[in-house]
Parts: C-alpha cells; sequence; structure tokens
C-alpha cells in the first residue's frame, strides 16, 4: 500500500511537470554580437513524437538543432557548427517567459583555450501552435 502511494505521488508529480512545461515551439530571433558585426540567428523549433527538435540558422547556412530539452520553463539545446573545416558545439540554455528566452551561450574555446559564455536574449516571432 505505502509503495501503491508513493508510486501515485511520483506520477503525479511528473505529469504535474509535463503538464507546466513551457512551450518552445514556433521561430525565435535574435542576434549575435561578434567582433565584426551582428549576426542575426533564426531557431524553428516544433514537438514531433512528445520531443523538441528544429533548425538553426544564420548567415553561415542552417543546420539541425540537436538535444533540445525542456524542463519547466528551461530550454536547452546544442548547434554545432564548422569553421574553416573544424567542427564545434555550441550550447544554448534559457529561461522561457511567454514570446522571450533569456539565458546563456557556451562555445568553446579556440585553441585550447576556455569555454565562452554570452548571455542570449531571444524573441518568439511565430507563435506556437
Amino acid at each position: 500500500m505505502k509503495i501503491l502511494r508513493i508510486l501515485v505521488s511520483f506520477l503525479a508529480v511528473a505529469t504535474a511537470a509535463a503538464v507546466f512545461a513551457a512551450d518552445p515551439t514556433g521561430t525565435w530571433t535574435w542576434a549575435v554580437h561578434s567582433p565584426n558585426g551582428d549576426i542575426g540567428t533564426t531557431a524553428r523549433f516544433e514537438s514531433k513524437d512528445g520531443r523538441i527538435a528544429g533548425k538553426y540558422s544564420n548567415e553561415f547556412g542552417e543546420t539541425t538543432i540537436n538535444n533540445a530539452t525542456v524542463e519547466g520553463d528551461v530550454l536547452a539545446f546544442e548547434v554545432v557548427r564548422d569553421l574553416g573545416g573544424n567542427q564545434f558545439v555550441v550550447k544554448y540554455r534559457g529561461k522561457i517567459e511567454g514570446d522571450t528566452i533569456k539565458g546563456t551561450i557556451e562555445a568553446p574555446g579556440f585553441g585550447g583555450g576556455e569555454a565562452q559564455k554570452f548571455e542570449w536574449s531571444a524573441q518568439r516571432s511565430t507563435p506556437a501552435k
């Protein structure tokens, strides 16, 4: 009986977390600030088979969004980029508040340097469906 209560409590908490998770679907835009000027960036998220999938694009091309998760109101995802034949992973993490995401971008340090962290703020330009 005690195990049943624990199981029911666990399922209730898990269901509530899924119900109240923020919805990242839609198109999000932001600018990445670089020494050479701002780079307009777009991410399109959709929900497929209970998972978050999407595409990321900027002036350097389009790529698939990897490892996207939403836990509560926090969205996290990764993008693999290529610079001169060298691939690297850029990690995004941010809190969704309505049609805004604010958080951090983590990019690897080049030439063996430390990882770089930047602030990130995106606006949803196409609403969730």
